[in-house]
């Protein structure tokens, strides 16, 4: 009698197995530079469709989410355009230990919409031309890549003649829909927005010199507070991978 219950043994082993690898899917919640609209979409769908885990991403300029984790904004890991925003909140002690990583190098472009007369083969000095009444960029408060404008613009000496034209995007995302829409003659932009599906077939652009501002590096962390942090790493890892690698540089970003 007292053997009975060894029949159900096998039955016991079957359920433990099924249960270790039948894991219910997680979700991350990510806050991203809004250069990455399109890429981060992409990795995103990508990561899913592989690991059944969700990542559910808010795009933002990085200033703006360096401030709003700094005061316990609940994102799992965070994806900014500027290093320097992962390197403080690292130094905090905000950030995952190990976690760090430089993802990505930006660059930016002059951009302007199709039906532009506009020559922009000259470049930034294009702007000078008196058609040009606005001239979009992110604010440089808080959005790296308005940095990167301002000091293209400094090293070219054009920045008191163009500065009262300025309309400032709140990210870089904004910025180029006030370039795209007409609520700016040109913008300055990510190159990872200008050649994207929304707006590739929209306008033209010239590159502008990288030796005309700072590299816009571009780094993640995982955040120690995250309740998802296993997953918020695998993520990163991801990243890390040759295909993503690849993918990144397939949207207009530099990878080492």
């Amino acid at each position: 009698m007292g053997m009975k219950p060894v029949k159900w043994i096998p039955l016991l082993f079957v359920l433990a197995f099924c249960l270790s690898i039948v894991s219910p899917a997680e979700e991350i919640t990510v806050a991203a530079a809004a250069d990455l609209q399109s890429a981060m979409a992409d990795i995103a769908a990508r990561y899913q469709k592989e690991t059944s885990n969700v990542v559910k991403v808010s795009y933002g300029s990085s200033g703006n989410f360096f401030q709003q984790l700094q005061n316990g904004a609940p994102f799992d890991a965070f994806f900014s355009a500027n290093i320097d925003y992962p390197k403080k909140l690292e130094a905090a002690g905000l950030t995952e230990p190990g976690s760090f990583y430089q993802y990505a190098t930006g660059r930016i472009v002059l951009w302007v919409r199709s039906d532009s007369t506009l020559d922009i083969k000259p470049g930034l000095s294009s702007l000078l031309n008196p058609s040009v009444k606005k001239v979009a960029i992110a604010n440089p408060e808080h959005a790296p890549y308005g940095q990167a404008a301002v000091a293209a613009l400094k090293k070219e000496n054009l920045y008191d003649q163009l500065s009262s034209k300025f309309v400032l995007g709140e990210n870089i995302s904004q910025t180029a829909t006030f370039a795209a829409t007409g609520a700016a003659d040109a913008g300055i932009i990510a190159l990872s927005l200008a050649i994207s599906s929304n707006m590739k077939d929209k306008g033209r652009y010239t590159e502008v010199p990288a030796g005309d501002y700072p590299r816009i590096e571009q780094a993640c962390v995982v955040m120690k507070a995250s309740k998802a942090k296993a997953t918020a790493l695998a993520f990163i890892h991801y990243i890390k991978t040759p295909a993503i690698g690849d993918l990144l540089r397939s949207y207009g970003f530099a990878i080492q």
